[in-house]
């Protein structure tokens, strides 16, 4: 299996940078990842929300695959503690997808049609996070819910 990780925006803080190349490099021992950036629209002064939300998203399509399970990173989705989350990362190895594909959406969130090609939402907290700390924190929970399908002592219960 796959995971791609689509991302509006680069991350420009050196240190969740270095975060990030971390969880990268860990995660090779586990699955295939790699990671889409959306380049922030530029000349939006004069769009809407709705109007960029509508732009990013036809950016976010673009980069899908028909077969892709789609996973929005989305405060209205499921919660999952860390054990759960790797049972849903094993629910996804078992059911044969070929690639999984999360994604974190601009500052206004998603348009209507990225929510309806969706297969889920997940929210990894109820506390909101900026666009460039999710993108660390999520690998972080990746790597964490692959070290915890393996038995591995990174987890702590």
């Amino acid at each position: 299996m796959q995971v791609r990780l689509i991302a509006v925006g680069k991350t420009i803080k050196k240190y969740l940078l270095e975060g990030e190349q971390e969880y990268e490099k860990r995660l090779k021992h586990y699955i295939r990842f790699d990671e889409v950036i959306i380049p922030e629209l530029k000349k939006v002064k004069n769009l809407s929300e709705a109007e960029i939300k509508e732009k990013e998203g036809e950016l976010i399509l673009s980069k899908l695959e028909t077969s892709d399970y789609l996973v929005l990173l989305d405060e209205n989705g499921k919660e999952y503690n860390s054990v759960g989350y790797s049972q849903f990362l094993q629910k996804q190895l078992n059911s044969g997808v070929k690639r999984v594909v999360f994604v974190v959406g601009g500052a206004y969130g998603f348009s209507e049609l990225v929510y309806k090609r969706s297969n889920q939402k997940i929210a990894l907290s109820k506390m909101t996070f900026s666009h460039q700390m999710v993108r660390m924190i999520f690998k972080e929970q990746l790597y964490r819910g692959f070290t915890i399908l393996k038995n591995e002592p990174y987890h702590h219960q």
